[in-house]
């Protein structure tokens, strides 16, 4: 995907280029083509195409954090995760 992008790259350039040096084109003009032809729509397709490969990513991050938790729920002797509770005395009990 990426040797695509690179090729994309080059000849944008290479239009930019020859923009610049055309005896009526401007650097101005080169610029704008260099962004708008080969930037701008450059990263919106390797935005696009990440995509699936972003969502995979949460996913398994997501899956981990599930199977952390469950782990710890596991080892932890009180199953709940809270403080065990300490002996309590009522009012008028002395300890």
């Amino acid at each position: 995907m990426y040797i695509v992008a690179i090729g994309w790259v080059y000849v944008v350039l290479m239009m930019a280029v020859a923009e610049a040096t055309s005896s009526q084109g401007t650097v101005l003009g080169a610029v704008f083509t260099f962004i708008l032809y080969g930037l701008l729509p450059l990263g919106i397709v390797l935005y696009l195409m990440g995509t699936p490969g972003r969502r995979r990513a949460r996913k398994a991050a997501e899956a981990a954090e599930a199977a952390a938790a469950a782990a710890a729920a596991l080892t932890d002797p009180n199953g709940g995760g809270h403080a065990t509770g300490g002996a309590v005395t009522s009012e008028g009990e002395k300890p």
